[in-house]
């Protein structure tokens, strides 16, 4: 990378073209920071200029910002926005690559998550403010929109899972799913893409994130929590039926499971 602050002559921003815009986005900025044509303390421009320089969506900003965010090399700034982090003094968690080199990668990322979710809806149901349940809600109707044009719903999902974090009241939630993040993007997208093939697998992940949803809304952390679990559970059958997953020996027999 050139460590002039301008982009090179005769040439716009790079555009990002492959599948994963806001890894590619969020490598991009971070060379520039690594780099020192952005500095400590300085202002990144705005969510629609950084999507309008680079061609993609401002969904797509908003993940690499998170993404460098639980890196530590962003900080933000209630209005005024993202702001270059000062360089932490010891070396954040990071993030390997070849995490998700396997589907039974994708699966023990799952089972880290369903460790988190119950709990994480159980305590949402306990504390969530009006405010917050409105943006669960709101959450809901943008993975609804977002497929209904073909999308995936991979960012919007993840933003579901954060606004639960953030109705726990405990910011230590948010920032781990943060870090998390950065290996649940590519498990969802292989959970998504998988239940995408199917319009009752669709239907069935829309049901489960409304019982969630709805648990909490009635102040129950007992239902919040199963909805939760059962949710992972059931994303790890729906692997198992379409054959991404093997399907565990005498489990179906033994367990009287069922994918819906």
């Amino acid at each position: 990378m050139s460590s002039r602050p301008s982009a090179p002559p005769a040439a716009a921003p790079a555009r990002l073209v492959y599948e994963r815009l806001s890894d590619r986005l969020a490598t991009l900025i971070g060379d520039r920071i690594q780099a020192g044509e952005l500095k400590p303390g300085e202002r990144l421009p705005t969510e629609q200029a950084l999507a309008q320089a680079h061609g993609v969506s401002r969904t797509v900003v908003r993940e690499a910002m998170h993404q460098l965010k639980s890196r530590g090399m962003l900080t933000s700034r209630q209005g005024l926005g993202m702001f270059v982090a000062a360089p932490p003094p010891h070396h954040a968690l990071a993030f390997d690559a070849g995490v998700l080199d396997s589907i039974e990668a994708v699966v023990q990322v799952r089972e880290v998550r369903r460790a988190l979710e119950g709990e994480i809806a159980a305590l949402a149901a306990e504390r969530a403010s009006r405010r917050q349940l409105a943006a669960l809600r709101a959450t809901l109707r943008d993975i609804d929109r977002t497929v209904a044009v073909g999308g995936d719903g991979v960012a919007e999902d993840l933003a579901f899972h954060r606004a639960m974090a953030e109705a726990t009241g405990n910011p230590q939630f948010t920032r781990l799913l943060e870090f998390l993040q950065q290996y649940l993007h590519d498990a969802m997208r292989v959970t998504r893409g998988n239940e995408s093939r199917r319009v009752d697998f669709m239907e069935a992940v829309r049901k489960e994130h409304r019982a969630i949803v709805d648990a909490i809304a009635a102040g129950d952390p007992k239902a919040a929590r199963k909805w939760a679990l059962e949710h992972m559970t059931r994303g790890e059958q729906r692997l198992e039926a379409a054959g991404l997953l093997p399907r565990p020996r005498g489990a179906a027999a033994s367990s009287g499971r069922r994918v819906r």
